[in-house]
């Protein structure tokens, strides 16, 4: 009635001899990634002390140091909202390896450049007043 399969199916297993990683391993790839970006903007906005806290934790995630740059042309504002952004992607990763320390880290990030972006609001409101 129906012809047989021939080939192998898409759902099938991998073969054995391709290397595998743990998802405890996928989730530390992705929070160093998200930790180097925010390291980043970080040293875009001058941000000394809380840019080594981070080269930290993706140093102990990486094995390595990761690389230091500053060169954004963009506005404060904007780096704040970059690096708000990436806090929170940290964060979400950083809870589902139970990372205790990261997520810690992403936290007080977010709530820094939380900070930093009202500053210039309530400055705003109370010059109106």
């Amino acid at each position: 009635m129906y012809e047989p399969i021939r080939t192998k199916s898409v759902h099938s297993m991998a073969d054995a001899d391709f290397p595998h990683r743990t998802r405890e391993e996928e989730l530390d790839i992705q929070l160093a990634g998200h930790l180097a970006a925010l390291l980043s903007v970080t040293d875009d906005l001058g941000l000394d002390h809380e840019a080594d806290r981070i080269a930290q934790q993706v140093t102990r995630l990486r094995g390595t140091q990761p690389p230091r740059t500053s060169a954004s042309a963009d506005s404060p504002a904007d780096l704040h909202r970059r690096a708000l952004a990436l806090a929170g992607r940290a964060l979400v990763v950083a809870a589902s390896r139970a990372d205790t320390a990261a997520a810690i880290l992403a936290a007080e990030r977010m709530d820094a450049h939380t900070a930093a972006l009202r500053a210039p609001e309530e400055h705003a409101l109370a010059t109106a007043r």
